[in-house]
């Protein structure tokens, strides 16, 4: 297990994200300083409104910088005096877009933007928030269960834009800590599908398909099995990964440990906790052979089709062992994702 460490001055980047914020949240509560970055100072006010009523404590450790992945301008001053750097800030829109430079660009540019902003201000180590999107996809239907040493090809089957980012971003981070690093420390985390407690107004990651099945906007599932983690497991990850000496050089699957789990299981579990919440859940099922038809046009419905009826497992060994952190059930993620929206009114009343 690992050891308590000293505090450490870190800085998070995208500090108004679903991320970062419940990185923020416990780097504060087990004592470090932090500073994030945002991309206009404005934000600051509403951003620390929500990290305070979202249980922030030691909101005076917290400072803010303005940067943005697109600009050199910031960045210095932002990894200036700081030992770790959490680097979580990248644009997350999976499925189909018009433009894939828009994704890719901010995603593999601005990673390298901070790691050389971090070398040049000697900062110790760097911690990487990758995605298993790098892991897990394009590989077919093997029978077996993804472990770190996995690595997803650019153009395997279901690899969207947002995939070929983290590939490309996590990959570039690698060979530049290896090339131009000097003594600085990588370590990269490739989370599963984030769910769990939503921070403010805002709905992230696949806390989307929740909404989306809360709401009834999901009105017939796929035979689609996504892996699932709780955001606080995550974050979790983050803040060991900040001071755990053996987690150096490594490479992090940020996964619950058990098979993925199917879309109209989540829809399952959602009406068995939720009560009146769950009124509009959906019972349905698409027939997957509607899905592949349309896939022969739909870009959106061909990233479906890769993966329909196959339920990926995951290991999250090198997670527990390394890091010490023992995630919570997927059952318990979902339900937690849920009712946090319905409090948050953004499902609509019970």
């Amino acid at each position: 297990m690992p050891q308590e460490q000293s505090p450490e001055h870190v800085l998070v980047t995208g500090g108004s994200g679903f991320i970062a914020g419940h990185v923020i949240l416990q780097l504060l509560d087990q004592g470090h300083t932090v500073r994030t970055t945002i991309r206009s100072l404005e934000k600051e006010s509403a951003v620390r409104t929500v990290l305070e009523r979202a249980g922030m404590t030691r909101g005076a450790a917290l400072t803010f910088v303005a940067a943005d992945l697109l600009h050199d301008d910031g960045w210095g001053d932002a990894a200036a005096g700081v030992s770790v750097v959490v680097h979580v800030a990248s644009p997350v829109m999976p499925g189909a877009v018009a433009d894939e430079q828009s994704v890719i660009g901010p995603a593999l540019d601005g990673t390298l933007r901070v790691l050389r902003a971090a070398r040049d201000a000697g900062v110790r180590r760097v911690v990487l928030t990758s995605a298993f999107h790098a892991v897990g996809f394009g590989h077919g239907r093997p029978d077996r269960v993804f472990t770190e040493a996995d690595w997803s090809p650019l153009d395997g089957p279901g690899v969207d834009a947002y995939g070929r980012s983290k590939i490309l971003a996590e990959r570039a981070a690698w060979d530049f800590v290896a090339a131009e690093g000097g003594s600085m420390e990588l370590i990269t985390l490739t989370p599963v599908a984030v769910v769990g407690p939503v921070m403010g107004n805002g709905v992230s990651g696949a806390n989307h398909i929740v909404q989306n099945i809360l709401t009834g906007t999901m009105r017939a599932y796929p035979d689609l099995a996504i892996p699932v983690v709780d955001v606080r497991d995550v974050a979790a990850a983050h803040v060991a990964a900040v001071t755990v000496p053996e987690a150096r050089g490594q490479r992090f699957i940020v996964g619950t440990g058990e098979p993925a789990v199917r879309l109209a299981r989540i829809g399952a579990v959602l009406r068995a906790h939720l009560g009146g919440a769950a009124s509009r859940v959906s019972t349905r099922r698409v027939p997957s052979v509607l899905i592949r038809i349309r896939a022969l046009w739909d870009p959106a419905a061909k990233g479906v089709a890769a993966d329909l009826g196959y339920v990926k497992r995951v290991s999250n060994e090198r997670l527990r062992t390394v890091l010490g952190v023992e995630p919570r059930p997927a059952e318990e993620a979902i339900v937690a994702a849920g009712e946090s929206m319905v409090a948050a009114g953004l499902v609509g009343p019970r």
